[in-house]
């Protein structure tokens, strides 16, 4: 009897129930939509292109004003110092103000020249170069909890290094700064060694403190730490690291001539009317109001005073020496803060 082929069919047989238990529904209910979606009784509707809808925008006053203070020091402490001078300003200005977090110098710069930074709160030399690339407007200067209105750069070495006793014996030496665009960390310092006859070429080595934020506190750990011959901080910055390092083996070799203290400035486009509202809350804090006081003791203040332009000239002529910047911006007027009524007059 010949051999006759006979098909094992279980494998079809188990695909067929997988295919209608599964599949087959999937399919029925895309051709239902697709028929249900494309029914020739339905007609297209015409959209007029031409017709315009306006979005609503909040005023200025009800957006929020971003805030940024310099990273000198860690974001941490930034936070810390300047986190009640807000709260403040919102409750006087009625602004909502958001406090923002650069990690460089360079990036704090950038975000004002994009419209990122409404407030910047900045030293002196980083003032006069976004005002010259981005025509920002100084409007207020702070009184230091020293009480003063100018600050100044420090020149630092450990106390026990014997080859580093005098500002000469900075010549061939490893010197690190906080940053370029420092004023009281780099640019003063550099002034003053420039008039004492040291140019940049007579140090062996000229660095910068690395990573983002706390550039202040990672020049002075470097000189204790041996790294570097000698560094360069703004005056009250030792304070900042007391609890970390003994400040008795680091010794202060020189220190700077006093220039104008640390600036809020506004982005070039900002309303006038806002500036003023938060020039006019600023101005209002007391140390004689124990409230106003702990808020002014936090940001290492004693006041805030108005400002312009021209009270940061000193700075400008020491950076187009040293730097030779030249500006091409003015900055506008800023309206009299006494013209503004606070918001309970308004």
């Amino acid at each position: 009897m010949p051999y006759r082929f006979r098909r094992d069919i279980r494998p079809y047989k188990r695909w067929r129930a997988g295919f209608l238990s599964g599949a087959l529904p999937l399919i029925c209910m895309g051709l239902i939509l697709a028929s249900t979606a494309c029914s020739r009784d339905e007609t297209a509707r015409p959209i007029d292109m031409s017709v315009r809808e306006d979005v609503a925008v909040l005023p200025e006053a009800e957006q929020v004003l971003t805030y940024a203070y310099l990273p000198q020091f860690s974001h941490t402490v930034s936070f810390q110092r300047h986190h009640l001078l807000i709260r403040y300003l919102e409750a006087q200005t009625g602004l909502r103000i958001r406090q923002v977090f650069p990690d460089t110098f360079d990036e704090h710069m950038r975000m004002v020249g994009q419209g990122s930074i409404d407030i910047s709160f900045s030293n002196p030399l980083i003032y006069v170069r976004m005002a010259e690339a981005y025509c920002t407007r100084a409007f207020a200067r702070v009184i230091e909890a020293n009480g003063r209105e100018r600050f100044r750069g420090e020149i630092i070495a450990r106390s026990d290094n014997p080859a580093v006793q005098k500002l000469a014996d900075s010549i061939g030496k490893r010197w690190i700064a906080v940053d370029p665009a420092s004023a009281g960390g780099y640019l003063y310092p550099l002034g003053y060694f420039l008039a004492n006859g040291i140019r940049p070429s007579d140090f062996s080595e000229i660095a910068f403190a690395p990573g983002p934020g706390g550039k202040q506190e990672k020049v002075i750990l470097a000189v204790y730490a041996g790294q570097y011959d000698i560094g360069s901080v703004r005056e009250g910055a030792l304070e900042v690291v007391a609890d970390k390092v003994d400040l008795g083996k680091i010794r202060v070799l020189a220190r700077t001539q006093w220039y104008p203290g640390w600036v809020y400035a506004a982005r070039n486009d900002l309303d006038p009317a806002t500036i003023s509202l938060v020039v006019a809350a600023m101005t209002a804090l007391d140390d004689g109001n124990p409230e106003h006081r702990r808020i002014l003791e936090n940001a290492h203040m004693t006041a805030i005073t108005p400002a312009t332009d021209r009270d940061f000239d000193t700075v400008r002529e020491l950076w187009q020496r040293v730097g030779n910047v030249q500006y091409r911006c003015a900055a506008p007027a800023v309206p009299d803060p006494a013209a503004v009524t606070s918001p309970q007059e308004r």
